[in-house]
């Protein structure tokens, strides 16, 4: 395992405001900080998946916004769709093919991921548009930052940052390590 040895890395608990996947007494919490255009947190969407299906009961997944919009320009749009598409109740869907259509991020896209998902795309669009959730994705960007995350994907587990850079058997590990004690 790969993590580095402070207790606790991760500025800011998780809480209710949070998109989270999996039970709330959950003895393992991962969290991600990140960003829709990277094509990293691309592959790691499906490891994440599979993590949650192993460690079912035991573990919950909490996804955060960290865009880096110098290299990746649309990522910051894509966040804040995933916003919108929250305020409705389909965070994970959008989150979903956001991630399974990284390349094709404009405005027209997530518009039309939108409408795939059955949104109210009045709705939608005003609150794109009109920047409504860019709070949001400021503050996730902001916790991320103080917990010093420099890449994405950045991946926590229970509180402790993980070096998922040689691959995700290390946030699989980690998650281990937290249910069993090690």
């Amino acid at each position: 395992m790969n993590a580095v040895s402070s207790p606790v890395d991760l500025a800011i608990a998780v809480s209710s405001a949070d998109h989270v996947l999996g039970p709330a007494g959950a003895h393992a919490t991962v969290v991600e900080y990140g960003d829709f255009e990277c094509p990293t947190c691309r592959q790691a969407a499906p490891a994440v998946k599979l993590l949650l299906q192993r460690f079912s009961d035991q573990a919950r997944f909490a996804y955060r916004h960290f865009p880096l919009e110098d290299p990746h320009p649309h990522a910051l749009l894509a966040a804040e769709a995933a916003e919108c598409a929250a305020s409705q109740g389909k965070f994970w869907e959008m989150h979903d093919l956001i991630f399974e259509n990284q390349g094709h991020l404009e405005l027209a896209d997530l518009h039309g991921y939108a409408r795939r998902l059955r949104l109210d795309m009045i709705r939608f669009a005003k609150e794109l548009e009109g920047h409504e959730h860019l709070h949001v994705v400021r503050e996730h960007m902001e916790g991320g930052r103080r917990s010093h995350v420099r890449a994405t994907p950045g991946f926590f587990v229970n509180g402790t940052i993980v070096d998922v850079s040689f691959g995700m058997r290390a946030l699989f590990d980690a998650t281990e390590a937290a249910l069993t004690g090690r």
